[in-house]
């Protein structure tokens, strides 16, 4: 018994096994731990607490079994001490409804001691005492911080550490902290330590354990890595809620959120395809494009770790005509990169639409600047997290068609710091020659370049966003209007006019056509009508393209520019489509005066690509964004050369005598010549000008129109006479094929119903 007993001043048993005492424990001896307790039942659950210990009590070192505790009375008294031997053991009594004994008694009702062998990894040159955990109980609790991230950024940390330093760390836990294990953790995989770690204490706590333990190793630099997970997960889910708030909500008719609306976008790892070419009427050759289909990408693919990895590019271009869905790509990513579902690659997102850049043009400033501006929680982030491997910051910038600084990348100035104060423009030209930010990702979203907005020598990417797929203009419509019935109303209205079907593969043109229908359901009820005339949708396409979205490219565009603009290019558009012609040159376009800047880039109605005619040649050409807005352009450009000037397109020569006045009879004459004129094209190549000249009689689009008309005269009625023109052609019967589009144009009048879409 004398080599079974505690020496007089080492450490009670009960406070070797707890790591806790309720008096001052005296300093330890080098053989404390020698004995331990055998292992508790299974079933004990110590909670995440540290044990209770209100129900313990002092007894006086072991005797021989016959005395051992012939003076314990009952759980509520203890056995006094001798006053000369202060060495005692706190044990704690074992009842069927309580925690379970530290100690086990055998049938003689004696204590049981196991001597213990010391193993190397149990030796440890840390105090026993357990560390103070400070806890301010007022702090609230980052929302970042959750269990799943604590979990991973502790293992992960953990997971630097040398097998020995692992070893060490456990005996460490161990030692300190043995309440919150049944045995030894030696034996446990990181996985089952930091979870039982993370069962015990709260996540405060857990991390400061580990912060704790890992100083006192000497592990400076895993307590900085820890630290610094912790500070980018903040930051990260900062950034996240601002990008939510800004982003991940559509108004239209209300605020609603962007899953709720978001249509899959057809998007081509190819580029230069050209413009969507399918017609109702005519059958259009490929312009000479990229003839190879490429591979279909959802905004998931864009930039996987895998597409990466494969490609080893930094820089990827992303183009698509006005309309196509550029945007709303834009946002789905965001949205993506917010909930995890893709780019967990990613640590950062930063998108920076020119928009918002354009603040910062005249003065001096740096990219870092840029983004605290932006992006204020970004503050946190420390210099290392910019340039570091393990922190891959993405760059979105949208619309870089609306940038209107120069892009010298042979003069500018070359930046590779951005923390250097600069211009904007020197900013984007770096970022476009990969200068800056070396280990980040760039996205740069434009309608296709007129000039070259990527150095020659960059590594980058090139793909195309084409709009939407058909089971997709269903879809749109679908998620637009809540009410079913709306929906399959508008649906039905779409199907019954294949121009109007083919269009929908702009997201654009759905939109205008979502928003007015909208507006006839709102004010008129769901029982109205809704417009039976194409022409009014193509020119609601036109004043947003013109309007709205040019806005931000040409602020400085007066009215009466505009108007010479779109009689310009109209003008050419009915040339090219006499010639039966959808695309030009670019050499050739040049000779038309009209800047192509001006039509690619910021009406957004025309678009530009290259073609590969012949091998090992390939050619810069320019056409509309579709055929049928080339045919609506044309059929501008009649309706206003005569309501402005009174010239009939079809004639060689100017009436003086209706120049600024005419009168109903003198209108049918342009009419009289347009569908004379269709009827001798067996290939209708001006089946769909006929209708839009047409369609521009009616009120509701000469109001839309008011804004490019100059003459103050009242536009003629002429419904009548137009419609008596049309039977007329019809009952001659001189071309039937063409009997078909003359019923469509009593149709585009609002004299006839429409019927179904032919297949």
């Amino acid at each position: 018994m004398e080599a079974m007993a505690t020496p007089s001043g080492s450490s009670s048993l009960g406070e070797a096994v707890s790591g806790r005492g309720g008096q001052s424990v005296p300093e330890e001896d080098e053989d404390d731990g020698l004995y331990y307790i055998p292992q508790r039942r299974p079933s004990l659950d110590l909670g995440p607490g540290p044990m209770d210990t209100s129900h313990w009590h002092y007894v006086e070192q072991a005797l021989p079994p016959a005395l051992s505790y012939t003076s314990l009375e009952t759980e509520e008294s203890s056995v006094e001490m001798d006053d000369e031997d202060r060495s005692s053991t706190r044990v704690q009594l074992d009842r069927t409804d309580s925690y379970s004994s530290c100690y086990s008694f055998d049938s003689d009702d004696c204590e049981k001691r196991i001597l213990k062998v010391k193993t190397k990894d149990d030796i440890v040159s840390e105090p026993s005492e357990t560390p103070e955990l400070i806890q301010n109980p007022n702090e609230i609790r980052h929302p970042s911080l959750t269990v799943a991230f604590t979990f991973k950024a502790i293992c992960n940390t953990l997971g630097k550490l040398s097998e020995m330093d692992v070893r060490r760390f456990k005996g460490m836990l161990w030692k300190r902290y043995p309440q919150s294990f049944n045995t030894s953790p030696q034996g446990m995989d990181m996985v089952d330590l930091v979870d039982r770690l993370l069962e015990c204490f709260s996540l405060e706590v857990s991390m400061q354990i580990t912060k704790t333990l890992l100083e006192e190793m000497g592990q400076k630099k895993m307590v900085d890595y820890l630290q610094t997970l912790c500070i980018r997960n903040e930051v990260r889910h900062d950034l996240s809620e601002t990008l939510r708030r800004k982003y991940c909500e559509v108004c239209e008719e209300e605020r609603r959120p962007f899953d709720d609306a978001f249509t899959k976008l057809y998007i081509t790892s190819t580029c230069d395809n050209g413009p969507n070419i399918e017609h109702e009427v005519m059958k259009i050759e490929k312009l000479d494009s990229n003839r190879q289909p490429g591979k279909l990408l959802s905004t998931q693919d864009i930039l996987s770790a895998e597409r990466l990895e494969h490609s080893n590019i930094k820089l990827i271009l992303i183009t698509g005509v006005a309309g196509s869905g550029k945007s709303m790509a834009v946002r789905r990513l965001i949205l993506d990169w917010i909930e995890e579902r893709s780019h967990r690659h990613v640590a950062f997102l930063f998108p920076l639409p020119f928009r918002e850049l354009k603040q910062f043009e005249g003065s001096k400033v740096s990219l870092l600047e840029v983004i605290h501006k932006l992006y204020p929680e970004t503050k946190k982030l420390r210099e290392e997290d910019y340039r570091c491997e393990d922190c891959k910051m993405m760059f979105v910038f949208d619309g870089l068609d609306e940038y209107n600084g120069k892009l010298d990348f042979e003069n500018t100035e070359l930046l590779g710091d951005h923390t250097d104060p600069t211009t904007l423009n020197v900013i984007v030209v770096n970022l476009l020659r990969g200068r800056l930010l070396y280990r980040g990702l760039f996205l740069v979203f434009s309608r296709p370049q007129v000039k070259r907005c990527i150095p020659w020598d960059t590594h980058y990417d090139e793909i195309e966003v084409r709009g939407f797929c058909d089971p997709e203009k269903d879809e749109y419509f679908k998620r637009r209007f809540k009410d079913p019935d709306q929906a399959a109303q508008v649906i039905a209205y779409i199907n019954s006019f294949k121009t109007l079907r083919i269009m929908c593969h702009l997201p654009l043109f759905c939109s205008v056509v979502a928003d007015e229908c909208h507006r006839i359901f709102r004010e008129q009820g769901t029982q109205t009508e809704l417009p039976r005339s194409i022409t009014y949708m193509y020119t609601k396409l036109l004043l947003v393209l013109t309007g709205q979205l040019r806005t931000f490219r040409a602020p400085d565009h007066s009215p009466e520019k505009e108007r010479d603009f779109l009689m310009k290019l109209g003008k050419l558009a009915f040339t090219m489509l006499e010639k039966g012609q959808f695309k030009m040159t670019k050499s050739d376009w040049k000779e038309t005066g009209i800047s192509d800047e001006e039509a690619v880039i910021n009406s957004g109605l025309c678009t530009q690509y290259v073609t590969k005619p012949y091998v090992l040649f390939h050619e810069k050409v320019l056409s509309f964004i579709h055929p049928t807005m080339q045919e609506y352009l044309a059929a501008l450009y009649a309706f206003l050369s005569f309501r402005n000037q009174g010239k009939n397109i079809f004639e060689q020569q100017l009436k003086d005598k209706v120049r600024g006045m005419f009168k109903g009879h003198k209108a049918m004459e342009l009419y009289k010549s347009a569908v004379d004129r269709s009827l001798l094209y067996e290939d209708g190549k001006l089946d769909l000008f006929l209708r839009f000249l047409f369609g521009m009689t009616l009120k509701s689009n000469l109001e839309l129109l008011q804004p490019f008309c100059t003459s103050s005269v009242k536009w003629p009625a002429v419904i009548e006479d137009i419609t008596a023109l049309i039977r007329k052609r019809i009952r001659e019967n001189q071309y039937p094929a063409r009997n078909d589009n003359l019923q469509c144009c009593l149709v585009e009048l609002g004299v006839l119903a429409s019927q179904a879409m032919s297949s």
